[in-house]
């Protein structure tokens, strides 16, 4: 991943450990000493890495959004699917990469966290606005070619379905990952394809 070399082969190490760290015992847990003692380095060691926990998790947040500009992209240039069918992959595609990798989820969704940390901030931000740019792009064609209904703009509908994509994802993260996410969320869009398809 092109955002990735900018880290060392050991920062991307550190970067995966933290990954597994938050997915087991939540990003409360994740401290440096604990973090160090999973892959055996001595804190002083870790910090000659990393300047602290907040620069793990931007490294975190760093991997995650080239890993899904990658991912989108490679939907929306094969050009085979309909505009409907491509939707559908691009959420099928998130919700895949979250039931895969959960502690992304508790990153991204800890937002609340980061509310004074600019940099975590704006690093989630720019992850939620790639999402809202490829969907809303989407939409748009779909107006444009008539396969979508115009009557409530691109913006509009991209926040209804990632408002209701993130109450799905928000409640599995709560009942401890039990619902099938993939299923759920595709039913949502499912739901808005009926309202809007011509």
């Amino acid at each position: 991943m092109n955002n990735m070399n900018k880290y060392t082969e050991r920062q991307i190490e550190i970067i995966e450990a933290a990954t597994e760290r938050i997915d087991r015992f939540g990003i409360q847990n994740f401290t440096i000493k604990n973090l160090a003692g999973d892959i055996g380095l001595s804190e002083p060691a870790l910090y000659r890495h990393f300047g602290g926990k907040n620069e793990i998790l931007v490294g975190l947040l760093d991997y995650f959004s080239a890993e899904m500009k990658n991912r989108l992209s490679n939907i929306i240039s094969t050009g085979n699917n309909s505009v409907s069918d491509e939707l559908r992959a691009i959420f099928k595609s998130q919700l895949k990469t979250f039931s895969e990798k959960p502690a992304i989820v508790s990153v991204i969704f800890a937002e609340g966290i980061f509310h004074f940390n600019e940099e975590l901030s704006g690093k989630v931000s720019e992850i939620m606005k790639m999402m809202s740019d490829v969907v809303k792009s989407n939409i748009k064609k779909g107006q444009d070619a008539g396969e979508y209904a115009g009557l409530i703009n691109s913006s509009t509908l991209a926040t209804i379905i990632i408002g209701g994509m993130r109450m799905t994802v928000l409640k599995w993260k709560l009942t401890g990952h039990k619902s099938n996410l993939v299923k759920d969320g595709s039913a949502i869009v499912e739901g808005v394809l009926k309202m809007i398809e011509k």
